[in-house]
């Protein structure tokens, strides 16, 4: 199953390798990414497949509110599916 990560912050050292690492350590594969820097506020989305996590969707969502909160970043996850529902125009 894939997801979306999307991460929306003021831009700092260590952002992309913490979540990478994170999700790593889950066993999630990275499919695709995007992170864009425009004035200091830092923007990443990624395509990821969840299919082989260790931690089901709802502990993946509180790890990664956990990280984005001690990093004062926004980060979260959610199904494709429901990604791509919700930007349809």
């Amino acid at each position: 199953m894939n997801a979306i990560v999307t991460v929306v912050g003021r831009d700092r050292v260590g952002i992309t390798a913490s979540v990478c690492t994170l999700l790593a350590e889950n066993n999630i594969n990275i499919l695709d990414i995007s992170q864009t820097i425009l004035h200091g506020s830092f923007t990443m989305v990624m395509t990821v497949d969840v299919g082989e996590s260790k931690a089901p969707l709802g502990q993946l969502r509180e790890l990664l509110e956990e990280l984005g909160n001690s990093m004062e970043i926004s980060i979260r996850i959610q199904r494709e599916e429901i990604f791509d529902a919700m930007h349809r125009i």
